[in-house]
C-alpha cells in the first residue's frame, strides 16, 4: 500500500526558510519521479516542484525558482523541498506526489499525502 507521509511544516516570518520531508513507502521509490505541490485555502491544488527518480532532472514552478530546492535519498525514499525567502503567497499546505505533474492536474494524482501545512506571516 502507497504511503506518502509530510513533515516539517510550521509558522515562519516572511523571509524566513522551510525544510520539508516526505517519507514514501510501499512501492518501488527509485522507479518515480516525484512531485511537490501545494494548495492554499479556497484554490485548487498547483504544482511546485519535481524530480527525477534518478535526480537528474529537477523543474520548478516559475514563482519559487531560485528560492525552493527538491531532492530526494533514494537510500531512505524520502523527497525533500527546502524553501528559502517565503512569502505570504507560499501559505498553503504542501503535499508530496508520486509522478510528475508539471503538465498534469494535480487532482488527477493516484498517491499523494495528506500534507503539512506552511504559514508565512508576520
Amino acid at each position: 500500500q502507497v504511503h506518502l507521509v509530510e513533515s516539517g511544516g510550521g509558522l515562519v516570518q516572511p523571509g524566513g526558510a522551510l525544510r520539508l520531508s516526505c517519507a514514501a513507502s510501499g512501492f518501488p521509490f527509485t522507479s518515480y519521479s516525484m512531485t511537490w505541490g501545494r494548495q492554499a485555502p479556497g484554490k485548487g491544488p498547483e504544482w511546485v516542484s519535481s524530480i527525477s527518480s534518478d535526480t537528474e532532472i529537477k523543474t520548478y514552478k516559475e514563482s519559487v525558482k531560485g528560492r525552493f530546492f527538491i531532492s530526494r535519498d533514494n537510500a531512505k525514499n524520502a523527497v525533500y523541498l527546502q524553501m528559502n525567502s517565503l512569502g505570504p503567497e507560499d501559505t498553503a499546505l504542501y503535499f508530496c506526489a508520486r509522478g510528475t505533474f508539471e503538465f498534469t492536474d494535480l487532482r488527477l494524482a493516484a498517491f499523494r499525502g495528506q500534507g503539512t501545512q506552511v504559514t508565512v506571516s508576520a
